[in-house]
């Protein structure tokens, strides 16, 4: 759904399962696309969703993460972004459609994807003297990523197990051909 008057912007969401580096890409985008001159956004889509406790029903509160969305994207538009680079998990195609409604420009999205064993060396640093939150964090990335599999909710698939946060990045934006 595109939204009157901004018919030269667009959204990018960096899917993936936890872990996998998709604020830490976004955020990378959004440096490149500022070095390009192009005005943009970038949005953490989990802090969007905080807010406890969740409603019955929607354990990763995509109801309040849609409300926040359709707002925040709708004033960053509004402002004159053209690009709005968004961090975040959507599991399945009615979620991409609800998410695309939400933020009102045509939304692309690129998943993210690394080796298991990458993937739980960086959720160990992160959650280094919080055994309970790495636990929860492993399973649910082993979790995830199966869901994603079976949902094909993307467009492309960047791999990230290796290279530079900039080299990810840079191919993030061209795929998306942004860069």
């Amino acid at each position: 759904m595109r939204v009157d008057g901004h018919g030269d912007a667009y959204a990018l969401l960096i899917n993936g399962t936890v872990g996998v580096g998709k604020t830490t890409a976004a955020e990378a985008v959004g440096d490149l696309l500022a070095d390009a001159g192009v005005s943009h956004a970038v949005l953490d889509l989990d802090r969007l969703r905080q807010s406890w406790p969740a409603p019955p029903g929607d354990r990763f509160n995509f109801g309040m993460l849609l409300r926040n969305v359709r707002s925040v994207s709708g004033n960053y538009l509004d402002a004159g972004a053209k690009r709005l680079v968004l961090a975040g998990v959507i599991e399945q195609q009615g979620e991409r459609k609800q998410l695309a409604d939400a933020v009102g420009v045509d939304l692309t999205v690129c998943r993210l994807r690394a080796e298991h064993d990458v993937i739980h060396r960086r959720l160990a640093g992160r959650h280094d003297g919080e055994p309970d939150a790495l636990r929860w964090h492993l399973d649910r990335s082993v979790e995830l990523d199966r869901i994603l599999d079976r949902s094909a909710v993307d467009d492309f698939t960047v791999d990230t197990t290796t290279g530079s946060v900039a080299d990810i990045a840079a191919f993030v934006g061209k795929r998306a051909g942004w860069l």
